[in-house]
């Protein structure tokens, strides 16, 4: 099947900041509280489980994380675990292999580097071993609380569709969302578009009818732009 093909549009900054300002307290009072779906105690718990989120489900990772996490208590722990008992120990989440490869290489280089602890700037973050920006910006944003943007794909799609970026590619998006999105709410703007994207506009079929942001949607009920 041939892929679709990504539908062009001319963002207006100054529009999409105001369509921003719009949906933002709507989506605040539709989702109270909203946070990050993965369970951690701390940023070591957090890096581990969104490396391991990777082409998987937050409710997948969360079923195995608990027993992970009461095995390895330390990058210590993950650090001299033999990557062939780290592969059977995530085995379920997929792509074990690179997973494994990923989490004991961060943990090598956070004690090599940084005495044990996980670091909390986003250019230290991006030097461990499988921690891209996505990755960095969840632990800033969710175990530092400094603001922080998170493009996963429900970010990427809403994005898109809401016309607050014409960039599918996450690093673009993640700095043109930074120029209309007030800092403060960087975060939890990333939780509120992953929420609505679970809840209410779906990849294939937005449900634009129960949508509580669709008069401010240039893509509600145009199929043609979904």
């Amino acid at each position: 099947m041939a892929k679709k093909a990504i539908k062009k549009f001319k963002v207006v900054r100054e529009e999409a900041a105001k369509r921003v300002e719009k949906i933002l307290p709507i989506l605040k009072k539709l989702y109270p509280g909203a946070t990050v779906a993965l369970k951690f105690g701390n940023p070591l718990e957090l890096l581990i489980a969104t490396i391991l989120s990777a082409q998987c489900t937050d409710k997948r990772v969360n079923m195995i994380t608990p027993a992970l996490f009461a095995k390895y208590k330390s990058a210590q722990d993950w650090a001299k675990a033999k990557l062939e008992i780290i592969e059977n120990d995530i085995r379920s989440t997929g792509f074990y292999h690179n997973k494994a490869v990923s989490i004991k290489g961060a943990s090598q280089t956070i004690i090599e580097k940084f005495k044990g602890r996980v670091p909390e700037t986003m250019d230290e973050l991006v030097t461990l071993p499988g921690v891209g920006r996505k990755t960095a910006n969840c632990v800033l944003g969710n175990a530092f609380g400094q603001p922080a943007i998170m493009c996963d794909t429900h970010v990427i799609r809403l994005s898109r569709r809401l016309q607050l970026s014409e960039n599918p590619d996450p690093v673009k998006l993640e700095f043109d969302l930074a120029e209309i999105i007030p800092k403060k709410d960087w975060t939890v703007f990333c939780h509120l578009l992953i929420l609505h994207g679970r809840n209410v506009c779906a990849a294939r079929k937005p449900d634009c009818g129960r949508c509580a942001i669709s008069k401010h949607c240039p893509s509600a009920f145009k199929p043609e732009l979904w």
